[in-house]
């Protein structure tokens, strides 16, 4: 069992891929949202380079933190920095060229090629890395999902992978971005505040 700021940090690290398929269960009277909401995912996947900063609470049946992160992304390759102030420990999760390196640990780095194996590895937990990826720009991933939309047309709700994903606040940008996101499975919880959108 890995110590609690690792396990709470690990439980972030699913936000470290990317994936924006699109197959929604449909119905006929959402069909103008949907269309809307596959161009505004459509746009997102042309543009694959960027960044957040923000701050993140997770729980994790009943362990939990809260820290800042900073994750620039560049295409398929990706730098996630996460800090916690109390600690004043940090932590790296960097993909490039295939390659997955985690440092910071105590026991030192791990490298691999798949880095949602390598999570299951420090944790014991398999974690949907790019589903949570894609949430994480009012997405969809691959595979079926269910979409709620609020009085403005953007995701309110998306149910996918047992997973409940809440939109709790969007920013005014063109395209609209997440600034809080709420994530849900069975008594796990990953609260993503996000203070500023920008390029990598």
């Amino acid at each position: 069992m890995t110590s609690l700021p690792l396990r709470w940090l690990l439980l972030l690290l699913v936000l470290a891929a990317t994936g924006c398929a699109r197959t929604p269960v449909r119905t006929a009277a959402d069909a103008p949202l949907l269309a809307a909401q596959s161009a505004r995912e459509a746009g997102l996947a042309a543009d694959p380079d960027w960044s957040l900063v923000g701050r993140l609470a997770v729980d994790a049946g009943g362990d939990g933190g809260s820290g800042r992160i900073e994750w620039h992304q560049h295409g398929d390759d990706y730098t996630i920095r996460l800090s916690a102030p109390v600690t004043r420990r940090s932590w790296v999760l960097a993909r490039s060229g295939g390659e997955v390196v985690l440092s910071g640990l105590e026991a030192g780095e791990l490298r691999g090629t798949d880095a949602e194996a390598m999570l299951e590895e420090a944790t014991g937990w398999r974690i949907p890395l790019a589903s949570l990826a894609a949430w994480a720009r009012g997405a969809r991933a691959a595979g079926p999902a269910r979409i709620e939309f609020g009085p403005g047309g953007l995701p309110a709700l998306i149910s996918q992978h047992g997973w409940h994903v809440d939109y709790r606040e969007w920013d005014a940008g063109e395209p609209p971005r997440p600034r809080r996101v709420f994530a849900e499975r069975e008594g796990a919880s990953v609260r993503l505040v996000v203070e500023a959108w920008g390029e990598p």
